[in-house]
């Protein structure tokens, strides 16, 4: 299931459409700027100017910087995990599983090689400074790890998973081999560093079939 801080921040979006379009001018401001220059070097008055909105319309859809990164996040997720649709409907089989991965590369794919992960270097940034970043992130990460803790739940419910595997924490292992695999391509400017780095990952899960 989604994590309770993302359905709550999803329950409290605008009612009005003008709301709905000022909020989302706010959230990609803010992730334009956090993927170009950092967290920690974008200022709320930076937002503003780039939103053209004013400061009592950021306060009225945020608590603070914290909860607008949190926004970002999700944004951030949502944009990912719009390239990963059709797939992530079918992970409830290896075969799913398997085209899911090899889609991967794909959706990091950018003009002049592997594209870094807006989640990942967030993580990079944020994770140990602020305790309620810290709980976004884990938020996103356990959101997007979800669809395949449920898939393999399912195949261990059918008898094609060990039944002492733990669903969570397998799907939560594949997102870090893609975290990984991604840091490793763009490192040594190698797509291939990403698909090997997912063909671990899946090795590893069919290590627990039955």
């Amino acid at each position: 299931m989604w994590t309770d801080q993302y359905t709550r921040r999803m329950a409290t979006l605008p009612r009005t459409e003008r709301g709905r379009r000022t909020r989302e001018r706010l959230v990609r401001a803010a992730a334009e700027l956090f993927r170009a220059q950092g967290v920690r070097a974008t200022g709320v008055d930076d937002v503003l100017e780039r939103a053209e909105c004013g400061k009592s319309q950021l306060y009225h859809y945020f608590d603070g910087k914290a909860d607008l990164v949190a926004a970002v996040l999700d944004h951030q997720l949502d944009c990912l995990l719009d390239g990963q649709r059709e797939h992530l409907a079918e992970l409830t089989s290896w075969a799913g599983i398997e085209r899911w991965l090899a889609a991967l590369p794909g959706v990091f794919a950018g003009p002049t090689g592997v594209a870094a992960c807006p989640l990942g270097a967030l993580a990079a940034e944020l994770a140990g400074t602020d305790e309620d970043v810290r709980h976004a992130l884990v938020a996103a990460f356990d959101r997007w790890s979800t669809p395949l803790a449920e898939g393999l739940a399912a195949l261990r419910d059918r008898g094609e998973l060990a039944a002492d595997a733990d669903p969570a924490r397998l799907a939560r292992a594949t997102i870090g081999a893609l975290q990984g695999g991604l840091l490793m391509a763009r490192t040594y400017e190698d797509p291939q560093a990403l698909s090997d780095a997912l063909d671990g990952a899946y090795a590893g899960l069919r290590a627990f079939a039955r």
